[in-house]
């Protein structure tokens, strides 16, 4: 028996128990519903029993910061047991990153009693201890997007929520942000806006999986402040500028430091930045060591506002920026909609968000996307104060590809910015022989050598592309092929290895043609993998319906089994199992993929790339 969106969409948990419990009861494939239990039993308990193993292990590693907050050898096996979903499979490189991360994660969990407003909070932290350039918990808002995703699968709800209740009504949603010489820019704001983030959408994806209709309502008015600083601060105002009414950041707070778009930016501006050429300008933008240079040149004396220690005050309008505010806007509409205890006002603002992602969709698409690149590219802001404005940089760079992972193509035109995807597979594009690159190899100025997003990898963007393929797959292919189940494994697989599962760790920066190491910090929590595993590989389609959905792009070939299990979601617990050879004894294909929720088998299907879909009333 299958239940998928096609055969069943409207069966529910307990019309299905009552017609189908003799069958279930009997074999499939010759593989009874008692021999299928018993072996969710045997995996749940060696996946629990590879976890204790691994953080035991990871636990005696000399060479690693200590934890940030209260979780550490003494208590973490407990704390991860209690709260992580299990995962095993038949890939053992797989299950120790995914073991490993969620013990990293832990020690990234950090108590903070705050000064400004008396109150205590779960923050979650990106670097080990205060860094002069975080709010004064020590939590970043550059990664919080990532954590939201990643965190938001603890059984235990209070982490994110009282994380989230931090960045949006707590002190660092007032607090202006720390001006010391790693605030390279002269515009006051917030702890919460001094990098990009999608903390709302973060906010949205977190509540699919706990559902809280009362702090939802409680928390929508600040994450409607949060989205309106964004609008006063960072979108390009000058009317009539190509770019006007779309969003901006410079390269630093946008996580990316030094890119190839302000490179040709820069080159093309004259007057404050004539110091840019073509000749030249790896000598002044081209990682902090540059940057000096830039500080001591006469352009730097002349316009002295135009620079900040040597770095231009120039800002971009980019395709993620731009992504993250779109998914901020529509989550908006999507909780406003949930909101029943909002009333009619409640209606009347999901609408209007609802609106404003509409527009901001169509600037986005009828200004960023080249027709001649068929890519979203980036341009300087129509309102610079110094340099070329509306200028459109002909480079194609990974952050072009954050549209998708919003969902923010319009469905009906999908094949026409589907060609993009062409390059994600390219070694002309941003395949390379041990990871994706962040700018198109073919460009003149690919570096992947340089500390920027000139080509060297960052699984910060790896967490975004792998995100936004997964979706580009299940959300606007009408036939998900083979080969592009394949080109997602591949990646992911090459993450996988780039965290050296033998001794695994996570940094910020990588190689793309070495792959030796992920360089600069050791266990940074900037990017995703748990929730790279969970929904995008797997499929674990989470909503804020009393359902979900399971649509794994796995390709069928790759593993003999997985078990991702003691899932929490919507306050019931769910299973999933996938097995080749269910009965060592049988002969024959058995492949089978399993969901049980409360320990009651549900849903089954014989094609492991099957949708399921799965009631919980």
């Amino acid at each position: 028996m299958h239940i998928s969106a096609n055969r069943m969409p409207s069966l529910k948990i307990s019309i299905f128990f009552a017609l189908c419990s003799v069958y279930f009861l009997s074999s499939c494939r010759g593989v009874k519903h008692t021999s299928l239990d018993k072996e969710r039993q045997h995996l749940h308990q060696l996946a629990s029993t590879q976890l204790s193993s691994h953080v035991i292990e990871f636990n005696n590693y000399t060479d690693r910061p200590a934890s940030d907050g209260p979780f550490d050898k003494t208590n973490n096996e407990a704390f991860l047991q209690q709260n992580i979903p299990l995962f095993s499979s038949s890939n053992e490189a797989m299950n120790r990153v995914y073991n490993y991360r969620w013990w990293m994660i832990s020690k990234h969990l950090k108590e903070y009693s705050d000064p400004i407003d008396g109150k205590d909070y779960w923050v979650v932290t990106e670097f080990f201890g205060d860094k002069p350039w975080a709010s004064l918990s020590g939590a970043i808002t550059c990664p919080a997007g990532h954590q939201f995703y990643d965190v938001r699968w603890l059984r235990d709800p209070k982490y994110l929520k009282s994380y989230a209740d931090y960045f949006m009504r707590g002190s660092a949603s007032r607090l202006n942000q720390r001006e010391n010489g790693n605030f390279l820019t002269y515009m006051s704001r917030p702890e919460s806006h001094h990098f990009s983030s999608w903390m709302i959408d973060g906010v949205d994806a977190y509540l699919r999986i706990h559902p809280d209709a009362a702090w939802m309502h409680d928390i929508l008015p600040h994450l409607e402040n949060h989205q309106a600083m964004w609008d006063s601060l960072f979108t390009v105002k000058t009317e009539n500028a190509k770019t006007q009414g779309l969003y901006k950041i410079l390269d630093l707070y946008d996580g990316m430091e030094f890119s190839l778009s302000a490179v040709l930016g820069l080159i093309e501006s004259k007057g404050a930045y004539d110091l840019y050429t073509h000749d030249n300008w790896k000598a002044y933008y081209l990682g902090w060591n540059t940057t000096e240079k830039a500080a001591n040149s006469p352009q730097a004396a002349q316009y002295p506002k135009a620079y900040r220690k040597g770095y231009p005050d120039f800002y971009l309008v980019r395709p993620s920026v731009n992504g993250y505010a779109y998914g901020g806007l529509n989550a908006l509409s999507t909780l406003h909609k949930l909101d029943l205890a909002g009333g009619a006002e409640a209606k009347r603002q999901s609408a209007n968000y609802a609106q404003r992602a509409s527009d901001l969709q169509h600037k986005v698409m009828s200004v960023l996307w080249s027709d001649e690149k068929q890519f979203f590219n980036s341009y300087s802001a129509g309102d610079n104060e110094f340099g070329i404005r509306d200028f459109e940089a002909q480079v194609r760079e990974s952050v072009g590809y954050t549209p998708w992972y919003f969902n923010m193509i319009p469905k009906d035109q999908q094949v026409k910015y589907a060609k993009a995807w062409e390059f994600f597979g390219s070694e002309e594009g941003f395949a390379n022989t041990k990871g994706m690159t962040t700018a198109e190899r073919q460009h003149p100025y690919y570096n992947e050598q340089a500390y920027a997003w000139n080509g060297r990898g960052w699984p910060f963007q790896n967490s975004v592309v792998y995100k936004a393929f997964a979706n580009y797959l299940r959300n606007y292919k009408n036939d998900i092929t083979d080969a592009d189940r394949a080109l997602l494994y591949k990646h992911i697989s090459q993450l996988t290895t780039l965290h050296h599962p033998a001794k695994p760790n996570i940094g910020e920066w990588y190689i793309p043609s070495d792959g030796e190491y992920i360089g600069g910090e050791q266990d940074y929590f900037h990017s995703t993998y748990p929730d790279i595993v969970i929904e995008d590989l797997i499929g674990f389609k989470a909503m804020h319906e009393d359902q979900f959905i399971i649509e794994p792009l796995l390709p069928a070939e790759e593993w003999d089994y997985f078990y991702l299990g003691k899932l929490r979601y919507h306050e019931h617990d769910v299973d999933i199992v996938w097995k080749k050879d269910w009965d060592d004894s049988k002969a024959g294909d058995q492949s089978m993929l399993c969901v049980w929720v409360d320990n009651k088998l549900v849903a089954k299907s014989e094609n492991l790339n099957d949708k399921l879909v799965v009631k919980l009333k």
